[in-house]
């Protein structure tokens, strides 16, 4: 059992909520692990679009997603969770392969969701969602965090009993953390709760009738909170920002920003706690 699982385990069992931000890169993880984050995850969007392709398209390979989110966990020695997409591939064994792969890189948790990437169908039928998690969850128990999560409104099924039908079925089948993104309100996100309890649910950002502090997501039950591809978004839409005040010649605009000092004194502090030597 590694020490990374049992710390990101002991973060789920505590009270209260904790957020869990998602970088992209070794930068954003270091400036994130400076905040203060206990735990971080990967972002299936950010690498994505870093590498200019479409999120959720199966583009992504197993090892290119794992590397990065291992990357994440080597640099900043945080435990973190692993966007894992659909555990590369249909078949229960695909899902085994993903979460073997993930221990192996040192992860401390990843999420398996019952997506497809076939737009004519997708989302798995609910006997092979299940199967996928089930399979999963047997390989991970014990040794890394499971999140089952289903993607219906994401996909344009807004259905709240199949979704918490899904997810009592993935806890049933032994996931660790439940996860609908896409929930529409506070009320659905009670439902959720209440549905799959005492196990622990995920919610990203929050309701899509609009964020809310995290202490209401706390009150609700709700235990994390990711952001997704929030942050990336965020900051793309800081390079918006810039690229308007350059077009108009203001320089001064982009004064604020971290500089490269700083980032690298983190860089080279996470590889001397690494025992990497300056090459």
């Amino acid at each position: 059992m590694s020490a990374a699982y049992e710390a990101f385990r002991a973060l789920h069992e505590a009270p209260g909520a904790f957020i869990m931000p998602n970088p992209w890169d070794g930068a954003s993880a270091l400036l994130l692990q400076r905040a203060g984050f206990p735990a971080l995850a990967s972002t299936s969007l950010g690498i994505a679009f870093a590498m200019g392709v479409p999120d959720g398209t199966a583009e992504l390979s197993r090892e290119v997603s794992i590397e990065n989110a291992a990357l994440i966990a080597r640099l900043t020695g945080l435990p973190v969770n692993g966007d894992l997409e659909d555990g590369f591939g249909p078949s229960p064994e695909d899902c085994v392969a993903t979460v073997e792969a993930a221990i192996a890189g040192g992860l401390a948790g990843l999420g398996i969701e019952d997506t497809t990437a076939d737009p004519a169908r997708p989302i798995h039928d609910f006997d092979q969602a299940v199967a996928r998690v089930k399979a999963a969850a047997k390989a991970a128990k014990g040794r890394i965090l499971l999140t089952g999560r289903t993607d219906n409104f994401l996909q344009g099924r807004p259905d709240l009993d199949d979704t918490i039908r899904r997810l009592v079925a993935f806890a049933e089948a032994g996931a660790d953390v439940l996860y609908a993104p896409g929930l529409p309100d506070m009320a659905a996100i009670e439902a959720v709760v209440r549905a799959v309890a005492p196990k622990p649910v995920n919610v990203v950002f929050g309701p899509r009738s609009g964020p809310v502090p995290l202490a209401t997501l706390a009150a609700a039950g709700v235990k994390r909170v990711s952001l997704g591809g929030v942050l990336y978004r965020h900051a793309m839409g800081a390079l918006v920002e810039a690229a308007k005040h350059l077009r108009a010649g203001d320089l001064g605009a982009l004064a604020g920003a971290p500089t490269s000092a700083e980032i690298t004194a983190l860089i080279t502090a996470s590889r001397a706690a690494q025992g990497k030597t300056p090459t």
